[in-house]
């Protein structure tokens, strides 16, 4: 399936992989258009079973139980993002010569399928970190701005709902992982960032390189600008490969001072040194650093990214800085939630992975962090080398506990660190108190676990409402 290529879905046959959330939006999205659409999935649960009724309502055909065996007539294959490449599933489509896609390039290929409307324009954000708030940065300034717009992707209402839907829009913000971006083979945005490469979902990528080249994909066919870090070089070396349109430019940005055709700080000043005339000469002021909610390093990184693909597409710098003002964090990322004691307590349960930590270990000093859970294969000993000086102590939860405290062990003996031994529905209370008596006044405990949170708890919000709840019933004990 080529870039642009016009596709009749009528009475094609269309096998869609897991009950998932997107799953159920491309089934609904394919059939609504004359496809034949059969989903698949390994589960067989009452909830699979009353997802399969309302699709069976439908005109979809749902096989539970059997996610391996490709459906015979199958002519595309619309994977869910989690599934693995080397799923049983795909393999046999591979082996049958049939095309295996996303919902992400569904949405892409059906942009122009309402007669009545323009299709809008893709702003699009990848990252290790960061993704979520830096497109939801990008939605605030572009609604700023006076732009009808809104947050889509790996993030909010499924793509394919939001291009087939009622609204009609200027611009859509499109946060996209690199699962979403290995099956998109055809989406060309007008404009791209990605903010960061660390090792992450390696499992199932198989390298790093082939997880870069994958983030890689988002700059393909870019028309205006292709926005990279400039502190982390292999984000503007994937630039340096990407094919895209004839004066496409290569944007920076740093939280140093920018040079030509960057975006930067200067003072305490967001600046921009790329969409002004003369940039070899002039910047233009975006806003404050304080401007920035929360305003740590690695978020004042995210708002300039978020700017520079505003003025890629033509926002003016006041909507930038007015953006930046009404955009509210989701929970758990960098969330102050409450001072005890004269230390301030901050709930990041959303770092979960050693590159996320690092950021938010970066923002606080000094600090009494709490950390682990499921290391998904992550070693400890980069982050603790560069957070070392920062730490006043550490406590240590989850099952993969051990593993930072042998990091520890190596590059901070003299860092106090209680190994706390449970998976109880305590454990975040007994660690908070733990914590707090490691704690001086003027201290931060931080929760930057640096892992995945599934050993004990549902998921990172679950584990960060633990913290809040923990902080909050410390704050009562000592009131």
């Amino acid at each position: 399936m080529g870039s642009g290529q016009v596709t009749s879905w009528q009475g094609k046959n269309i096998t869609v992989a897991g009950l998932g959330v997107s799953g159920i939006s491309a089934a609904r999205a394919l059939a609504g258009l004359g496809a034949s659409v059969t989903v698949v999935d390994g589960g067989d649960s009452e909830g699979h079973r009353a997802k399969a009724a309302e699709l069976a309502g439908l005109g979809v055909s749902v096989r539970l139980g059997d996610a391996a065996t490709l459906p015979e007539g199958t002519g595309l294959v619309v994977t869910s993002p989690g599934w693995k490449p080397d799923s049983p599933l795909f393999r046999a489509a591979a082996e049958a010569g049939v095309d295996v896609v996303g919902d992400v390039e569904i949405a892409w290929l059906l942009r122009d399928s309402r007669p009545d409307r323009k299709a809008a324009p893709w702003l699009a954000v990848t990252g290790t970190n960061g993704k979520t708030t830096t497109t939801q940065m990008l939605a605030s300034i572009l609604r700023a701005a006076g732009l009808k717009t809104a947050a889509v992707g790996n993030i909010g209402t499924p793509i394919i709902d939001v291009v087939l839907g009622d609204e009609e829009y200027d611009v859509l913000a499109v946060e996209l992982s690199s699962y979403q971006l290995h099956w998109a083979p055809s989406v060309r945005a007008h404009s791209a960032a990605v903010l960061n490469l660390a090792p992450d979902h390696l499992d199932w990528h198989g390298s790093m390189e082939a997880y870069a080249a994958d983030k890689g994909r988002i700059y393909e066919g870019n028309t205006v600008a292709c926005v990279y870090n400039v502190a982390d070089p292999a984000t503007e070396r994937l630039v340096e490969e990407a094919d895209v349109e004839e004066g496409c430019r290569a944007i920076g940005f740093t939280l140093g001072a920018p040079g030509p055709s960057m975006l930067g700080v200067v003072d305490g000043i967001l600046v921009d040194r790329a969409f002004v005339e003369n940039r070899q000469r002039n910047a233009q002021e975006l806003a404050e650093v304080a401007d920035v909610n929360p305003p740590a390093p690695h978020n004042i990184a995210n708002a300039l990214a978020a700017a520079a693909l505003a003025r890629a597409f033509g926002v003016p710098p006041r909507a930038v800085r007015d953006g930046l003002r009404d955009f509210r964090p989701d929970a758990h990322r960098v969330a102050r939630v409450d001072e005890v004691g004269g230390v301030v307590y901050v709930d990041d349960s959303k770092a979960t992975n050693t590159h996320a930590a690092e950021a938010s270990l970066a923002a606080f000093e000094p600090v009494v962090w709490i950390a682990g859970g499921l290391a998904k294969g992550a070693t400890f000993d980069e982050l603790v080398q560069k957070s070392v000086k920062r730490l006043r102590g550490a406590v240590l939860i989850g099952a993969d506990r051990a593993l930072i405290a042998e990091a520890l062990a190596r590059h901070a003996p003299e860092v106090p660190v209680v190994d706390l031994d449970r998976t109880d529905t305590g454990a975040m209370l007994a660690a908070v108190r733990e914590a707090a008596r490691l704690a001086e006044p003027g201290d931060t405990v931080l929760l930057a676990p640096a892992c995945a949170s599934m050993d004990m708890f549902a998921n990172y919000n679950e584990r960060g409402d633990a913290f809040a709840d923990a902080v909050r019933e410390l704050a009562a004990g000592s009131a």
